[in-house]
């Protein structure tokens, strides 16, 4: 703008013209007659900024937002829409998608159909102009014929045609450094193929020498006399040794010919093996891994764990004190009464029979409808109840043996069930008894649905588990309470082919055996609390600790599991002392004891201390192999259970027989 009152145009920067103008609006300057005199010329619509580039947000604070051609404010439109209006608008104007907010004018623009083209298009990567061919045809700049006038015709140069001496000095350089011998000649490439033998020369001192594991490749053993045409006649072979050389492995030949007498050394035909031993030779240079074993001096005593004697451990059973004979097929189950001065068993010839423990003697037999699988004594000494198993039928017997007031109180307790108003559909039928049967003291007998493999008391006495093992049914375990005559199936699928059962000694826990694992249900919550993975590959046997916190399992497969329930899922122990199928496996329930017995025919006494501490491990160090069983049929010892006072225990044989070791 050219101020008359001045001699000198004033020219204002740019982005400093919004802020002068609007400190010039208000002075009576010829600036404001010069922009009325432009408004008359331009039309009312041409509203464009002229602030230039600066940020927008400086006229945050003020009611207009820059300035016109004519140097007049642009107020800023009234904007009072807030999000919600936005949102109205986005759903009902039409033009929403095309219009765009102008920041320099504050406010909304319609675009025209040729400018939302043109965006697509430069979205699209193309070229603005919808005119423009990028596919023209190129212009040559050059022509490809030679023409006939030069483009210059200028005269040549006088150094085109004159020795460079720049170039001269380099050249003496290189021909003085080639006969000082400073620079040598490049040798011609050679063509033929080299061969490298990497044994032909080892020095100690190269660096294949001084590698630490390096080991140099063996020397051919040398010609003997048994190599020679004429060897002394001790080196010819007998009949008898040659048959017994040919009858020899390759390997185990002490020489990989025979020895054979010439005449003269011109009779020597030519070896036949040649060829196959020098590549053997080669195969064993470059094939052979040679490595040096560096050898630990280790004392081997010191390798072994120290373990106390077994003789600080007593007492452990160590002698076989009474065998029970009377069974005349292979005895299966065995179980102690709660005061250890009654044994019962049951064996394959359909009997169950009840022993003294003191004498031996057998103080009752009863028959049974077939092979006794399991026998399990109350844990609970104010009853006297003894569960067996066989088929599909768990018994419960009264065998009035010891305190007859505790006799009578059983029998008291079994009559005393009143059933039920409502009778519930069970999986098993309960019978009570009666007749010849009660005077044999049978007491109720549970039909099941299948064949039972083990039955389990829980040590209160009131609730016993049976296992039916069936891989196709979810009913393969059910626990009965005795008192209500009440049956109950826990598990609602099947997890897998169920071995055994065992409820906790002391705490809630129901545990389960399955082939591999061993699951372990919390019964209040009704829900898994662990799964052990034993490592075995079928389980046969379990027992749990009297103080809980610990459990043993036997397998088929000769290992002996020790877990840590506290510490992890995976064993604390594998033990491998049996050759043969673990078949039971037995906790003491005073004593820091557990045995076990397997198809070879042993029972092994295992000291097994478990500490209040529980930052200490369990010590477990085997103390005694009891033999005496004879092994019948590839079967050895099927159970085993300790007395529950002394610290004695029984073992039941594929032999028909019964053993107490003290």
């Amino acid at each position: 703008t050219l101020f008359p009152e001045y001699n000198y145009p004033l020219r204002i920067p740019l982005g400093q013209r919004g802020s002068m103008k609007s400190d010039m609006k208000d002075c009576n300057s010829p600036c404001a007659s010069l922009s009325n005199a432009k408004t008359n010329t331009l039309s009312s619509s041409d509203i464009r900024n002229t602030v230039g580039n600066i940020p927008m947000e400086w006229y945050q604070d003020y009611p207009h937002i820059g300035y016109n051609l004519d140097g007049k404010k642009i107020f800023k439109p009234i904007r009072n829409k807030d999000e919600l209006d936005e949102f109205l608008d986005k759903m009902e104007n039409p033009d929403y998608w095309r219009t765009v907010h102008d920041k320099t004018t504050a406010s909304d623009i319609r675009l025209s159909d040729e400018q939302v083209d043109l965006v697509h298009r430069l979205q699209k990567g193309q070229f603005g102009d919808i005119n423009f061919n990028e596919y023209e045809p190129s212009v040559d700049f050059f022509t490809n014929e030679v023409m006939i006038h030069p483009v210059t015709n200028r005269p040549q140069d006088k150094r085109s045609f004159i020795p460079s001496l720049i170039e001269k000095e380099k050249v003496s350089k290189l021909v003085h450094a080639i006969k000082m011998g400073w620079i040598k000649p490049r040798k011609p490439k050679e063509t033929t193929p080299q061969y490298y033998d990497l044994w032909a020369k080892e020095d100690p001192n190269a660096i294949l020498g001084r590698h630490k594991m390096h080991v140099p490749a063996p020397k051919m053993r040398l010609p003997g006399h048994e190599e020679s045409y004429n060897p002394p006649p001790e080196y010819l072979l007998t009949e008898e040794e040659r048959m017994a050389w040919e009858q020899q492995d390759a390997e185990d030949r002490k020489l990989p010919f025979l020895p054979q007498k010439h005449s003269c050394l011109r009779a020597v035909p030519a070896f036949s093996r040649f060829i196959h031993e020098r590549f053997e030779r080669c195969l064993d240079l470059y094939l052979c891994p040679r490595q040096r074993k560096m050898r630990v001096n280790v004392n081997p005593e010191d390798l072994i764990p120290k373990l106390p004697k077994p003789k600080d451990l007593q007492p452990f059973p160590t002698t076989m004190s009474l065998v029970y004979i009377g069974h005349t097929s292979l005895v299966r189950s065995i179980s102690a009464s709660p005061t250890g001065q009654w044994l019962v068993s049951g064996s394959d010839d359909c009997t169950v029979r009840f022993w003294e423990v003191n004498t031996g003697r057998c103080m009752k037999t009863l028959e049974v409808g077939g092979a006794v699988k399991s026998v399990v004594w109350n844990p609970n000494q104010a009853v006297c109840l003894v569960a067996v198993c066989f088929e599909s039928t768990v018994l419960l017997l009264n065998p009035a043996l010891g305190d007859r007031l505790v006799v009578s109180s059983t029998d008291q307790l079994i009559t005393s069930y009143e059933p039920p108003e409502e009778d519930k559909e069970q999986a098993v039928t309960w019978a009570l008894s009666e007749g010849p049967e009660h005077d044999n003291g049978h007491r109720l007998t549970l039909t099941h649905p299948k064949a039972v493999k083990q039955v389990v008391w829980h040590g209160k006495g009131d609730y016993l588990a049976s296992v039916m093992p069936d891989n196709s049914s979810n009913l393969q375990v059910l626990i009965h309470q005795v008192s209500k005559r009440r049956t109950q199936n826990p598990f609602r699928k099947n997890k897998g082919l169920v071995q055994c059962v065992s409820f906790h000694p002391l705490r809630p826990y129901f545990f389960v055996a399955t082939q591999r694992y061993v699951r372990v249900y919390n019964l209040i919550k009704q829900e898994l609390t662990k799964k052990l993975m034993t490592n075995c590959k079928w389980i046969s046997s379990m027992a749990i600790h009297p103080g809980g916190d610990n459990l043993i399992c036997g397998s088929y497969d000769c290992r002996l599991a020790w877990f840590d329930l506290d510490l992890s899922t995976k064993p604390y122990k594998m033990l491998r002392h049996h050759k043969k199928a673990l078949r039971g496996v037995a906790y003491h329930k005073h004593y820091p004891l557990f045995a076990s017995g397997a198809d070879d025919g042993s029972v092994i006494i295992c000291h097994g201390m478990v500490y209040n501490d529980l930052l200490q491990n369990p010590l477990i160090v085997p103390v005694k192999v009891l033999k005496g069983h004879q092994i019948t049929h590839d079967l050895g010892v099927l159970d085993v259970t300790f007395h529950p006072t002394q610290p004695w225990v029984f073992s039941s044989g594929a032999d028909a027989t019964i053993r107490l070791f003290t």
